[in-house]
């Protein structure tokens, strides 16, 4: 067992840097990410995602659910899990005029869970928050001006690095909680080239944004025992309201190049000032049923009142309610078969719907995807490669707005291993 706690140590060593790294290069090309804090994450990771994301009320002893912290003390007492994943994204970006498609790659998040005693569990680990990445060009042909070119871009990423708990008062009941550190970088910039003038100034606005600080989210899990071992467990989280620290800047620029000469004057400028954003109350409700080592079955309602939140002091006119329905389940025909491997495969399927916490000209923006994947068994191990693929359209081509029709690939490997083991012989 020592050669492989060194393996996991050293694995962990290498891959954080790189994760850490990759949380900076934003994972998303949308024209939606302009607004609030961009593309969020859903609040599921890893082999739930297969499931729809539905886990708020999931309890897995050899997998990690980073949905809901009450489920961090179900894992075995000497179980060890270290678990990171790659997401692939191809959309097709549509509206009433054309279409083009955008390619994401990009590490997604890494976690460990292990239990510190019979009834204390804990996990921690590094998961994206929301992604802004954009390039949207506009080409107008304006009465005595000629042809202008306005471009908007931005990029960055919002990424939370946690720490759980999860403790056990009594034998059928869990509660958990996570402090998380959310920090991150968005910027927003804009400009106007006037094509067909030369004796017009060009126009320049970068913006920027920067959270950093800390916040507390909770839950529960109630486990109702049936009869052959199975079971009915209701989760629930919620987050009271954080206020994040953030910091901000906004400057606006002309410019007038002629020949080798450039004019230029800045026209508006705030260095990073210190404010705050509010995020919303949120709260999610799950239940689940389980036929131990055979069947799981997972539905999910997740609430956040966007339209409430406060950005620098303001509400924005963009947001409103999140709303997201899931429901997902996972079949395996026989997890302890010798002689079939594909008999110990877990088998999963999921639906998601979620409304937006975006909204223009009255229209709430909606998601829905179909999800579905496996869960291959390592050999002689409780190590799980975990495959998930998902089949989604977001937005709509109405009210000239766009329509996302995206396929997203997830690849989650999870390492668990026996540690605190007292050895007889050396």
């Amino acid at each position: 067992m020592g050669k492989y706690n060194k393996v996991f140590v050293l694995f962990a060593l290498v891959m954080f840097p790189a994760l850490l790294s990759a949380q900076f290069n934003n994972n998303t090309s949308s024209p939606y990410s302009r607004y609030g804090l961009g593309e969020l994450h859903p609040y599921s990771f890893g082999r739930s995602t297969a499931l729809g994301g539905a886990s708020i009320a999931s309890r897995n002893n050899e997998q990690i659910n980073l949905a809901n912290p009450a489920s961090f003390d179900a894992v075995d007492s000497l179980g060890f899990m270290f678990e990171f994943a790659v997401n692939a994204k191809s959309v097709q970006f549509a509206d009433n005029i054309g279409k083009v498609t955008a390619n994401d790659v990009n590490f997604q998040y890494f976690a460990m869970n292990f239990q510190i005693n019979n009834r204390l569990g804990t996990s921690m680990g590094l998961v994206p928050f929301s992604d802004v990445g954009y390039s949207v060009v506009i080409d107008q042909d304006i009465e005595n001006t000629g042809p202008v070119r306005t471009t908007y871009y931005g990029a960055g990423t919002i990424s939370n690095v946690f720490l759980g708990a999860a403790y056990q008062p009594f034998k059928f009941l869990s509660v958990g909680a996570n402090l998380n550190y959310y920090f991150g970088l968005l910027n927003r910039n804009a400009e106007v080239v006037f094509l067909g003038a030369s004796d017009f100034y060009n126009m320049q606005q970068y913006k920027s944004l920067r959270i950093s600080d800390f916040s507390f989210d909770y839950g529960l899990q109630a486990t109702i025992p049936l009869k052959e071992r199975n079971k009915i467990v209701l989760g629930a989280v919620f987050e009271n309201n954080p206020r994040y620290n953030a910091f901000f800047s906004d400057i606006t620029q002309k410019n007038l190049a002629s020949g080798s000469t450039v004019d230029q004057d800045t026209l508006y400028y705030i260095e990073e000032s210190k404010g705050v954003i509010e995020f919303p109350f949120t709260y999610g409700l799950g239940i689940s049923y389980v036929k131990e080592n055979k069947l799981e079955i997972n539905a999910d309602y997740y609430h956040q009142p966007w339209g409430e939140a406060k950005f620098l002091g303001t509400k924005s006119n963009f947001l409103t309610d999140l709303n997201k329905f899931a429901i997902g389940a996972e079949w395996i025909p026989d997890k302890f078969s010798i002689k079939s491997y594909t008999s110990r495969i877990a088998y999963r399927a999921g639906v998601r719907y979620e409304q937006t916490y975006l909204i223009f000209n009255n229209r709430q923006i909606t998601d829905f995807g179909i999800t579905f994947g496996v869960g291959l068994p390592v050999y002689r191990s409780k190590s799980t490669i975990n495959v998930a693929a998902e089949l989604g359209k977001k937005g709509t081509k109405e009210e000239n707005l766009v329509q996302e029709n995206y396929f997203r690939l997830n690849l989650m490997v999870n390492l668990y291993d026996l540690w605190f083991i007292k050895r007889r012989f050396d």
